[in-house]
């Protein structure tokens, strides 16, 4: 077990967001989060990244507690999350933005390397390396912000809403791209209203409800269960 999560519990003051909520990713394997919107998928992923601080449970990695930890540290761990709404630095360009993912884990020896993959895994960035960030379709910021993750080398790759205002064929490569990470041995953490192409990337998937885990199991299997068909697959 690489990363878990027992018991979760995380408020926005007087209101409960995830309510007790338990999962497990194992190393190199690519797990899905799914559920509808305000569901808390991404309220507890932003627990896990130290983003927010659970009111109750904990949150393990490698076995050690993360509690109390902040998200840079947890970062600095291999713990990386990219969040939902891409947060790219508009002003600065594509490879300055590529290289602050390096600078935040202390990676700056090992840019180089990490432009390889990153431009590797996408061409586009390699073509737009000194575009600013701000000009970039909303597909290219996706881009953009998994490869800056990507930089600092993460063991554990949290991913929130990647397909989230994307166009069908920017959605297709953003979870070819999804797949490609995990086979080269990144721990893949999910989080996706697109429920459908979640489940089909994943091995694992989760279904939260209100804050709570519904259903859980082999991801083919809740492709294939009638409440997840009616739910989110129609």
């Amino acid at each position: 077990m690489i990363l878990e999560a027992e018991d979760l519990r995380v408020s926005y003051g007087p209101i409960e967001a995830v309510k007790g909520v338990s999962i497990r990713l194992d190393a190199g394997q690519l797990v899905a989060i799914v559920g509808a919107n305000g569901a808390g998928k991404s309220t507890t992923i932003r627990a896990l990244s130290g983003e927010l601080q659970p009111a109750a449970g904990d949150v393990r990695y490698e076995g050690a507690s993360l509690l109390g930890k902040r998200a840079h540290e947890i970062a600095r761990l291999g713990v990386v999350q990219c969040p939902e709404g891409r947060r790219v630095f508009a002003g600065l360009s594509v490879l300055e933005n590529l290289n602050l993912g390096a600078y935040g884990r202390g990676l700056q020896d090992r840019a180089d390397r990490g432009l390889e993959r990153v431009f590797g895994l996408f061409p586009r960035l390699a073509e737009r390396r000194g575009q600013l960030a701000g000009t970039l379709s909303g597909g290219e910021q996706q881009m953009l912000a998994i490869g800056r993750a990507l930089m600092a080398e993460p063991k554990v790759l949290l991913l929130d809403e990647p397909s989230l205002g994307l166009a069908p064929i920017m959605v297709q490569t953003v979870f070819e791209a999804i797949r490609a990470i995990n086979r080269s041995g990144t721990a893949v953490l999910l989080v996706e209203q697109n429920a459908f192409m979640a489940l089909r990337t994943a091995s694992y998937g989760y279904v939260l409800q209100t804050g709570r885990v519904v259903l859980e199991g082999r991801a083919a299997e809740l492709l294939e269960d009638e409440q997840v068909m009616r739910a989110y697959l129609g």
